[in-house]
């Protein structure tokens, strides 16, 4: 089954509210142990009591055994949009039977159309089929047991690790290339595409840790260990290397082409420069290039964001920052003699640490 998109938040807010260790996913394992098929619409409104007919008002309280009960019944049960309440049960839905849907059971095309009509998600058990599938707007989505979701996160997991040791490789070769002036576009374009990478693949655990629930919890754990940092790098890497000029892009649109790549564009260097606006030609990957300094200074311990700011913006360039002595660094607003001292220590002790870790 293919991962869930980043940009699907209303099947992410729906599969949070049927994830194991909720109370509807109790229920729903319920009707499964139980032999039923069942009918759920998860929302209630004018437009769905309009296509209801049949079946009786309730209106109680939410609860697995409850829902396991009614659905024994045929017709559908509908609950309210926040989950907490049982509203109907015993249900015909009468959906528009214009409403195109590609499902051939009388429950699942009743389900999708629903679900298309109102704009709630329907969730449809099969009694034949055993499984739980469902419906917002037009998409299907079949529920898989934690015991599956958990083999394939864990295999992300370890993809995720290998990606993020390599990520680290060149993002330090990257650090002592910075230092030794000695970039180019290539270089800078490798880090950009690793850490997009490891962003794609830390999204799609997230998806699996959603779909989990209380079954995830440790695997989320793990992944925000791995990718603490990534969404900072990412926007850093850009800030330091795009190229500069009244046609340039800004740092959002980059990032939003960046993200925009496909799996396979990614993997050419021309894209993801040309993402940040340094054109199509293969000449352009050796081009050289020297950072602002964002993503260095980043690395100074308790430096503010707006200090760093004004440091690359006094400045200009990483160079004339790692050169910059003391008492030059206290001419930068917010930066007293204190501070000037530590970030000069600091670059001094990063910049030995590079060279040192580049050619041992």
């Amino acid at each position: 089954m293919a991962a869930i998109s980043e940009r699907d938040d209303a099947l992410r807010v729906v599969l949070a509210a049927v994830a194991p260790g909720t109370t509807l996913r109790d229920g729903l394992e319920r009707i499964l142990r139980g032999n039923t098929g069942a009918l759920i619409v998860l929302g209630n409104d004018r437009v769905v009591e309009a296509m209801s007919t049949g079946g009786f008002p309730i209106d109680i309280e939410f609860a697995a055994t409850r829902l396991r009960e009614l659905a024994k019944m045929d017709g559908a049960v509908v609950l309210s949009s926040d989950g907490n309440r049982i509203v109907r049960a015993g249900t015909h839905l009468m959906p528009d039977p214009a409403i195109p849907t590609e499902e051939s059971g009388t429950r699942h095309r009743t389900a999708q159309r629903v679900a298309q009509q109102t704009g709630f998600p329907v969730i449809s058990v099969s009694q034949s089929m055993k499984i739980i599938s469902l419906y917002v707007g037009a998409r299907r989505y079949v529920l898989e047991n934690s015991a599956s979701l958990l083999s394939r996160a864990n295999q992300a997991v370890a993809t995720l690790e290998r990606y993020k040791s390599r990520l680290d490789e060149v993002s330090n070769t990257l650090s002592a290339l910075e230092i030794e002036d000695l970039v180019t576009v290539r270089d800078a374009t490798s880090v950009c595409q690793r850490l997009e990478m490891v962003r794609r693949i830390s999204d799609e655990i997230t998806s699996y840790v959603v779909e989990l629930g209380t079954d995830g919890r440790l695997l989320a754990l793990q992944v925000e260990e791995l990718i603490a940092g990534v969404d900072s790098d990412r926007e850093l890497i850009v800030r330091d290397y795009l190229p500069s000029g009244k046609r340039s892009r800004s740092v959002e649109q980059a990032l939003e082409e960046l993200g925009q790549l496909s799996a396979t564009e990614l993997l050419d260097p021309l894209n993801v420069a040309r993402a940040l606006g340094y054109g199509a030609s293969p000449e352009a990957l050796d081009l050289s290039v020297s950072p602002r300094g964002y993503r260095l200074l980043s690395r100074v311990p308790r430096l503010p964001n707006l200090v760093l700011a004004r440091i690359v913006e006094h400045f200009g360039g990483l160079q004339k920052v790692l050169a910059a002595t003391v008492d030059e660094l206290q001419n930068v607003e917010g930066v007293g003699d204190a501070r000037a001292r530590s970030v000069r220590e600091a670059l001094s002790r990063l910049a030995d640490a590079s060279i040192i870790e580049r050619y041992s």
